[in-house]
């Protein structure tokens, strides 16, 4: 009966410890970028997550506003929203590393539902993109969210060397790092040795998906540590002379 007890406690502790590791890290969460690549110069996948409404009202339309780092992407098409580009127009022609001159930039996709997307469900939207040739700068996407009811900015910069969790409604972000020999065309979605590499997302006010898998884990790792201490207890139990 001892055995019992203890083990059972054990093992409930252990279970509640990773349901408040859950806990804590939906509560945490909010955007997150990880594209796939981000050595400049090689071309990346950065996916945008949608992960609930407006205080509890559907999205009608996501706005994600490009670094003046960026030229150009190309969407990724979803079947529930149209796909609108803005154009920025430069006064003085700019000049590109090989030498050509653009006299415009797309400087902001925007993805509107054909139908409002409920506040308890979620969506992605894709940009493929070529990362610049600005090893160790972040750069910052603005998403605006627009729902029935209200909308959020997720437009916030920390100040530098600050946390994420500084501001109130952080952008997605992507910090590129130092050009590798894949870079280029041939590196799309693949990593320096050529292996695929694991698309991410930028998770738009959610936790529950990939952009923040590690709570699952942490979950998972105190409900086996609670599994082991329970071992323990029994096997001190059992060594125990019996009473007379």
């Amino acid at each position: 009966m001892h055995f019992s007890r203890t083990f059972k406690s054990t093992v409930a502790l252990g279970a509640t410890a990773g349901l408040m590791a859950l806990g804590l890290g939906t509560a945490s969460a909010h955007v997150e970028a990880t594209p796939t690549e981000t050595a400049a110069g090689s071309y990346s996948l950065v996916t945008f997550s949608v992960g609930h409404g407006c205080k509890g009202s559907p999205t009608t339309s996501v706005k994600i506003t490009l670094p003046e780092e960026l030229n150009s992407v190309t969407p990724t098409v979803n079947p529930n929203w149209t796909i609108s580009e803005s154009t920025e127009k430069f006064t003085t022609p700019k000049t590109l590393a090989d030498g050509s001159k653009i006299t415009a930039r797309t400087s902001a996709v925007t993805y509107t539902a054909q139908t409002p997307l409920d506040p308890h469900q979620r969506d992605t939207f894709t940009l493929s993109l070529k990362v610049p040739n600005t090893a160790g700068k972040t750069l910052y996407f603005p998403a605006l969210q627009t729902c029935e009811k209200g909308s959020t900015d997720w437009k916030d910069v920390p100040a530098a060397g600050a946390a994420e969790d500084s501001v109130s409604n952080p952008a997605p972000s992507l910090t590129v790092t130092a050009a590798t020999a894949a870079s280029g065309h041939g590196s799309h979605g693949t990593t320096a040795d050529g292996s695929s590499s694991n698309t991410a997302s930028a998770d738009i006010g959610s936790a529950g998906n990939g952009g923040a898998a590690w709570p699952a884990w942490l979950g998972l790792g105190a409900g086996l540590a609670g599994l082991v201490l329970g071992g323990v207890a029994f096997l001190r139990t059992s060594r125990r002379p019996s009473a007379k």
